[in-house]
């Protein structure tokens, strides 16, 4: 018992030592007693990329209940589309998704659905899987008693007027900040590179590049955003691919350090 309390002390206190690196300032006593929860009961971990804080609130996402349920030994997950609420040629999609946590479970049910207006732009046309995606965290959730939300089940951001092509925003980018209530630029990148487990320094060097500064942080916002768009995109089309083009900056990031 006492083998057990101090794991679990270790785990919140890993947690919450790099929640405040990730999250300068935004760990309030209140985040952090819900870090501590998430930490103790169930053995969520920032370092695996288990959570994201998004404008001051916790998120789990799809890896984190994944690992999760393979924790607590799930016996299985049903996915099925909902046939009666699908249309395939405007791409709306709804999944229904059963987890089972043990032999003789009756299951616990989760919806999701998608559709292109309720999904980022860079998901267009992958709209069924995040449908299902969204239909497993929820029935996750419940079978797990997680009431956080996951971050695949947000939809998309609403922007605050139409971009007009004349606008360029002059200004370096300023990653610790909100802007139009989205999340910050930080934070996404973070996410990314959490997700698809690529090297932070290597891309940081592919990032100075492609926005044609000297460093990041001399970039505007607008570059920085473009980046990570174009990152996304090529992280979720041809992953190798960016691996092997990341690698190209090692030597790079070796002669700066």
């Amino acid at each position: 018992m006492k083998q057990k309390s101090r794991n679990a002390n270790q785990v919140f206190g890993a947690n919450l030592r790099l929640a405040r690196r990730l999250w300068p300032g935004q760990i309030p006593s209140e985040q952090a007693k819900a870090l501590e929860e998430l930490s103790r009961n169930y053995g969520i971990r920032v370092s695996a990329g288990d959570l994201q804080l998004l404008n001051g609130k916790w998120y789990v996402n799809h890896s984190g209940l994944i690992r999760l349920a393979t924790r607590r030994r799930c016996l299985g997950i049903r996915v099925e589309h909902v046939r009666q609420f699908c249309d395939p040629s405007s791409n709306r999609w709804v999944f229904k998704a059963t987890v089972y946590k043990f032999p003789g479970s009756r299951g616990f049910v989760g919806y999701g659905d998608a559709d292109p207006s309720n999904v980022s732009s860079l998901v267009h046309g992958a709209e069924m899987r995040v449908a299902e995606t969204r239909a497993v965290n929820r029935a996750l959730r419940k079978a797990y008693g997680i009431g956080l939300c996951s971050v695949e089940e947000l939809g998309a951001p609403r922007s605050s007027g139409p971009a007009t092509a004349n606008h360029r925003d002059p200004s370096p980018v300023r990653t610790n900040s909100y802007y139009n209530g989205q999340p910050r630029l930080r934070d996404r990148l973070c996410l990314l590179i959490r997700q698809h487990e690529l090297d932070a320094a290597l891309v940081k060097a592919y990032a100075a590049d492609y926005c044609g500064t000297p460093v990041l942080r001399d970039a505007s916002r607008e570059s920085v955003e473009a980046f990570i768009n174009e990152l996304a995109e090529r992280a979720a089309k041809d992953r190798e691919g960016l691996l092997c083009h990341l690698n190209s900056y090692a030597k790079h990031t070796e002669v700066s350090q």
